[in-house]
């Protein structure tokens, strides 16, 4: 119901109001002070280094005059200055070219890797654009059919398909030289009539399904979703959460509304740039498709002086060895995709304006809600501090908004592991040898046994490296967290969230009214050959087909380029041209970085402004969202807890091994990667687990995890109606000792536990090292359990 309000009401709303005008006004005063803050430090660090750089240049310039120098110095930088620059055109033309003939072709992905189709998305009952490819290994490389898969999904956010396997040092690289069979998931430019984003959730499902139907021997597949294919992967996962196997979602928005006061300004988009309407009458003009080119401008314009002069004169600067990877990057970052109305309209709809997704509001269809709950799958999620387009903020605090806390997340049997880097950008997640050697090779390699793991909350830790080259290696650990972690991530405790309600609520208007009285109007000025046109008056084409070898201002540029490859005379890096050059080129960067800061800054002061007022709160008070925080008795009346709870002291010696390996996680606080991994073996491949089945162990660490959580000691004193006989009592906990490992890397916590499980069990206490060799492996392996962990 509408909330009344009665005059005797008014002082009470009054005095909200003046709070709310007061955070308004500290909101804008804390941005802008971080923005100043931020200016200061990074360009005053620039500018000492620029007047370093100019007395390094006067030096050389005297130096120079002074030995009669300078003329020459002059001659050969001209020289060099005018090979530099055909060389340089030469490649935008050749880009052009690409772009051209990369568009002819279909826009084929830019994948480095053979492949071959398996299934196409246009022969389905639902035709999509998207088609499932399976990778072919290289030649040195062998994959096994029995090895979980990987389906790769790339971004389908203006861009075309293959940023995830474009170098063979990548996310490919990384599942193929570990064995596994990879797909990967590419879509055509142009969508299939009438397509929608339900449909494409179906196609997915179907992919996956018949990935696994060629692989019956391995477990479910690994699902990894890059920056807008994370997104698609939890959507996928949640409507079928029983296909899926571990979700990897790198660098993925599913909290559209956070971020950080003073940083993160392409949040405010949607209350700045029209919303809603202003997306509609894109795709209108685009005769009911939406240019994905209008996506990569607004990523372009986050970093101008990077994206228009810095990347270009980079090439310039080393014409001959940049080259290949210019044109490389390029053809990826050139090649935009489409969206049908309805495809967009529910992205920026149901996601960029709304953010329904993270607060369990989304709908992929009518009658059909989204909730992140159902799904079962470990999810595994890569974040980075460097990643102005994703910051962690908006990766991470979907788990806030979803559970009520980390209890909620071990009731529900879900694993949640996190990853935050320090430094990498957006593409770097994707795309960085550096990333794909650590990072994923880290996450692949512990993918084996992540699914041991208790159910909870885990921060992901990379750390001690040994050895050199191929033999490098990593120390892995599972910290586990609290919801509260996730919190203190945004130290603004998301007051400004608030705000983004009034804009939801205006977009849904606005939409209603430019639907109700401009969209016949503009419809029934649009033909297919006004929106070819359009498309291709976008300056971000014509930017690029300006330099094609279609426009006879560059007929000249290949034969005078031909000429200038075989000038050998270089302006040596010492020449005091060459460093005013770099002097130069590093001032207009920074100006350009200066004017890019300057506009964050009012941008986001005056999205504060307009969306902080009082009155706007009031606007968007339906939209507003507080998730509520559940005590943790009333978790324990949750359907799953009380079954649970009921069979304490039901069960035999997996149950048991399982608690006990539960309680040791719990009193240690964290696992290391050695003993989640002998812990998995255990699980996997000895009986009396390798007999289970991965659902059935999967459904008693879940039970086992609730009983430990509500019932700790109670669980501890129930052992020995689950281990009847001296026998297996000795049995099970040399089970549970051979995971701990060692007492001397044991935390005090650890060895506490281990006494308390064998007096609860009236064994004698521990005297001395631990067993170094499994009790409970058998003569014989088994293969499948073995293959499976």
């Amino acid at each position: 119901m509408e909330p009344t309000f009665s005059l005797v009401d008014f002082p009470t709303l009054l005095a909200k109001d003046q709070s709310i005008a007061g955070l308004e006004a500290q909101q804008v005063m804390t941005a802008t002070a971080r923005h100043i803050e931020k200016m200061a430090r990074t360009h005053g660090a620039r500018t000492q280094a620029f007047w370093r750089e100019f007395a390094v240049l006067s030096t050389a310039f005297t130096g120079a005059n002074g030995s009669n120098q300078l003329l020459d110095d002059a001659t050969s930088y001209a020289n060099d200055f005018a090979r530099r620059s055909l060389l340089t055109l030469d490649i935008l033309r050749e880009r052009a070219d690409n772009d051209a003939a990369h568009e002819a072709a279909g826009s084929p992905p830019v994948l480095s890797y053979d492949s071959e189709v398996v299934l196409d998305g246009r022969n389905l009952p639902r035709p999509v654009n998207y088609i499932l490819l399976r990778i072919t290994p290289p030649r040195q490389v062998q994959t096994f059919d029995w090895k979980r898969p990987y389906l790769i999904i790339d971004p389908r956010a203006g861009h075309g398909a293959g940023i995830g396997g474009f170098k063979a040092d990548s996310q490919v690289g990384v599942a193929l030289h570990d064995g596994h069979p990879v797909y990967f998931l590419v879509f055509r430019p142009h969508p299939e009539r009438g397509q929608t984003l339900a449909d494409v959730m179906r196609a997915q499902a179907a992919f996956v399904k018949e990935i696994a139907h060629r692989h019956p021997k391995s477990p479910k597949p690994i699902i990894v979703g890059n920056c807008q294919g994370g997104w698609a992967a939890m959507v996928l996962a949640a409507a079928n959460p029983d296909i899926t196997g571990p979700l990897v979602i790198n660098g993925s928005p599913l909290a559209y509304w956070s971020g950080r006061i003073g940083e993160n300004p392409m949040r405010y988009n949607g209350g700045l740039l029209g919303g809603l309407a202003a997306v509609l009458f894109l795709a209108d003009l685009g005769h009911g498709e939406f240019d994905g080119a209008h996506l990569v401008s607004n990523f372009e314009l986050l970093n101008p002086g990077r994206n228009f002069f810095a990347k270009y004169y980079d090439l310039f600067a080393d014409v001959e060895n940049g080259r290949e990877k210019f044109l490389e990057f390029e053809r990826w970052w050139g090649g935009f995709h489409y969206m049908t109305e309805a495809e967009i309209r529910w992205i920026v709809e149901q996601l960029f304006i709304g953010n329904k997704l993270s607060r369990g509001e989304a709908r992929i269809e009518r009658g059909r809600r989204l909730d992140i709950k159902t799904i079962r799958s470990p999810i595994i999620v890569f974040a980075s501090w460097g990643d102005n387009i994703t910051p962690p903020q908006q990766a991470l605090n979907w788990i806030v908004d979803t559970y009520a806390d980390e209890h909620e997340i071990r009731i529900c049997g879900q694993r949640i592991v996190y990853m935050i880097h320090e430094k990498v950008g957006h593409l770097g997640i994707f795309v960085s040898s550096s990333v794909a050697k650590k990072e994923h090779a880290e996450v692949t390699s512990t993918m084996k046994t992540i699914e041991a793991l208790a159910p909870g909350l885990y921060e992901m830790k990379i750390e001690e490296e040994t050895g050199e080259g191929v033999h490098k290696r990593f120390r892995v650990s599972f910290a586990e967290r609290r919801v509260t972690d996730i919190l203190k991530i945004d130290e603004d405790d998301r007051s400004e969230e608030p705000d983004f309600a009034a804009v939801m609520r205006l977009s849904e208007h606005s939409a209603d009214a430019y639907d109700l009285y401009l969209r016949p109007f503009v419809q029934s000025m649009v033909t297919p050959q006004t929106a070819d046109f359009a498309r291709k008056i976008h300056p971000a084409r014509m930017q690029r087909q300006v330099f094609s070898s279609e426009n006879p201002v560059m007929a000249w540029v290949s034969t005078a380029a031909e000429q200038a490859r075989k000038e050998l005379t270089k302006a040596t890096p010492d020449n005091p041209f060459v460093l005013a050059e770099r002097l130069w080129a590093n001032s207009v960067e920074q100006t350009m970085d200066l004017w890019r800061d300057m506009r964050d800054s009012w941008y986001e002061a005056a999205f504060l402004s307009i969306y902080g007022q009082p009155f706007m709160r009031w606007v968007g008070r339906r939209h507003d969202f507080q998730r509520t925080r559940k005590d943790p008795s009333e978790l324990r009346l949750m359907p799953e807890a009380q079954v649970a709870l009921l069979n304490i002291g039901r069960g035999g010696f997996a149950e048991a091994v399982i608690r006990m390996l539960l309680l040791l996680s719990e009193a240690r606080g964290s696992v290391r990667r050695d003993r989640l991994e002998r812990s998995a073996h255990m699980l996997s491949c000895d009986e009396p687990f390798a007999s289970l089945g991965a659902q059935h162990r999967a459904q008693l660490i879940h039970e086992q995890s609730i009983i430990v959580e509500f019932e700790r000691e109670k669980a501890i004193e129930t052992l020995p109606l689950l281990l009847l006989t001296f026998d297996e009592r000795e049995k099970a906990v040399g089970a549970i000792e051979f995971v701990a490992g060692a007492i001397e890397e044991m935390e005090p916590r650890t060895v506490l536990m281990l006494q308390k499980i064998r007096k609860a069990l009236d064994l004698a206490p521990i005297q001395t090292n631990l067993a170094s060799v499994d009790p409970l492996k058998s003569g014989e392996h088994n293969k499948e359990g073995e293959e499976a962990a």
